[in-house]
């Protein structure tokens, strides 16, 4: 399956509307939404029909003209708490982080939306966040997201034990709480508990057996792993609790489909299940057995929907497969994939290499992504204050500004020539530390627009290897699928060289025989979103 965006390491934020002139803050986190405080603009001081157009452009992704609304009112009411709020939740969106940190800090300290936005900001800065995540949780000991953000800070800041205990002890008062189960099961996996990453949800399931979700997501965690056999023993356990549900059904779908079994009864008996998971198995199933007509025959109605990322490098493999030209319309291998080589000196290079190594703290890389053989960072490392990182930010930014102002013109059928080419923002951005034959499985980013590779140290090339050796591919499909399709390209990674390619591109990278490849990844939003 592709790979999840480093994102979800995260929280986001976004506007929900409410009733009259007032409107509210909410956190997003893994797929989730849920308010965090509304506050009401009082029309006696301030200029509603602002605020409300302000919130409105936000809602549809333009915070930039909301700043630009937002800021004289704040100047003139500086005051209104509602106005400061919504202009650093305005900034944040932006990617301003430093002036909403301003913002934040200049709230109401016992306001809890001001101390979360606070410690959220500080945190995704790279500054030490858990203390103020704890005053913000204090505050607000209902919301779990600030729980859960605040064992990441603990783990940033070196206190695994302490987060630990903190989910743990959540978990005990909150037991269906399945982003504090993942948020453990993330913690022990990559700090190296392999074998019992994910007991906590066994505990838990001896009280709550008739929580499906739970289940569904004690499965998700472990199948990740590939274990099948484990995978499987939770299905039974499942069936045993619940009955032959369509959760279970569909989960066992997955495992024979992604095993090599036999899965033909299983089809059948989904026939009638719908979602993303399922219609990915039975993508998958086709591709596996060679039949990419009825592979495509799934897959391509769902490229006009809300999950078309997930679906068009499917819709990519069948055209290839089948010989079809509009596999080069969607994928454009020599055009879309570009590398460009940044004027940064080695100096920077050096310097930048040494803060990123010390953000690599993990001892595994996270289960659900592409890493093998090395360790990814958390949250967005471009969106740090490290002097160096805003640097290297702005000329990646700039470059990848100079590849979309010379892309084809807009097609709308085409997911990435279809999208507006506005602003540029970071969707994600993370590091990867791969050692002695480290890889990359085959992926796509389903959140991205584009996507890149920016490499900062490298091998020598005795360390390396052959080539193509260390090099990022793209189009090999999946190993587990079974395809004989050749990669469009690949590119020689070099220090200083940004590799550039649609987010719905598979891509890879080719073991290396010894030695550190470092690189910086990060995904562009979506414009328009």
């Amino acid at each position: 399956m592709s790979s999840p965006s480093p994102t979800e390491c995260c929280t986001t934020y976004t506007l929900k509307q409410v009733q009259g002139d007032a409107f509210c803050v909410a956190i997003r986190n893994d797929g989730k939404t849920e308010e965090l405080k509304s506050m009401a603009t009082d029309p006696a001081t301030t200029n509603t029909t602002t605020i409300t157009t302000a919130r409105t452009l936000m809602q549809q992704g333009r915070a930039d003209q909301a700043i630009a609304l937002l800021s004289p009112l704040h100047a003139a009411t500086p005051d209104h708490d509602g106005v400061r709020m919504l202009l650093g939740f305005a900034l944040r969106l932006e990617q301003r982080y430093l002036e909403a940190e301003a913002i934040f800090a200049g709230g109401p300290p016992e306001h809890p939306a001001f101390a979360f936005g606070l410690a959220q900001t500080r945190y995704e800065l790279g500054d030490q966040a858990a203390a103020l995540f704890a005053r913000a949780s204090a505050l607000d000991p209902a919301n779990l997201d600030i729980t859960r953000n605040r064992a990441l800070a603990m783990i940033s800041e070196g206190d695994r034990a302490g987060a630990e205990a903190l989910l743990t002890a959540s978990l005990a008062t909150h037991p269906g709480w399945l982003n504090g189960h993942k948020a453990l099961a993330t913690l022990r996996w990559t700090y190296g508990n392999r074998a019992h990453f994910a007991d906590h949800y066994a505990e838990t399931l001896k009280a709550e057996s008739r929580n499906a979700a739970l289940w569904s997501a004690w499965f998700s965690t472990v199948a990740q792993t590939r274990d099948w056999a484990a995978a499987s023993h939770i299905l039974n356990a499942a069936e045993r609790a619940l009955g032959r549900t369509p959760m279970v059904a569909a989960a066992r779908l997955f495992i024979a489909v992604e095993s090599g079994a036999q899965a033909d009864a299983l089809l059948a008996e989904t026939a009638a299940i719908t979602g993303d998971v399922v219609n990915l198995c039975r993508i998958r199933h086709w591709l596996r057995r060679g039949e990419a007509n009825r592979a495509e025959a799934i897959a391509l109605p769902l490229v006009g929907g809300a999950s078309a990322p997930t679906f068009w490098p499917y819709v990519s493999l069948c055209w290839r497969m089948m010989g079809d030209a509009r596999a080069e319309w969607l994928d454009r291998p020599d055009t879309l994939i570009q590398p460009h080589n940044l004027d940064l000196s080695t100096a920077e290079l050096d310097e930048l290499a040494d803060v990123l190594r010390a953000l690599h703290t993990a001892q595994a890389p996270y289960v659900e992504q592409s890493v093998r053989g090395g360790t990814q960072t958390d949250r967005s490392v471009l969106l740090r204050r490290e002097p160096i990182l805003a640097h290297t930010r702005a000329a990646l930014l700039d470059t990848i500004r100079t590849y979309v102002d010379a892309l084809p013109p807009h097609d709308p059928a085409h997911p990435l020539l279809g999208k507006p080419r506005g602003q540029v923002l970071i969707e994600g951005s993370w590091s990867v530390r791969l050692l002695r034959q480290g890889y990359n499985v085959p992926h796509t980013h389903p959140v991205g627009w584009l996507s890149t590779a920016f490499y900062v140290a490298l091998p020598d090339a005795a360390e390396m290897g052959p080539a193509p050796a260390g090099h990022i591919a793209f189009g090999t499909p999946p190993v587990e699928l079974g395809l004989n399709l050749a990669p469009y390209r690949t590119i020689q990674p070099a220090p200083g060289r940004l590799a550039i390619f649609p987010s719905t591109m598979w891509h890879s990278t080719v073991p290396f025989d010894d030695g550190e490849r470092l690189v910086i990844a990060f995904d562009v939003k979506v414009p328009g979103w």
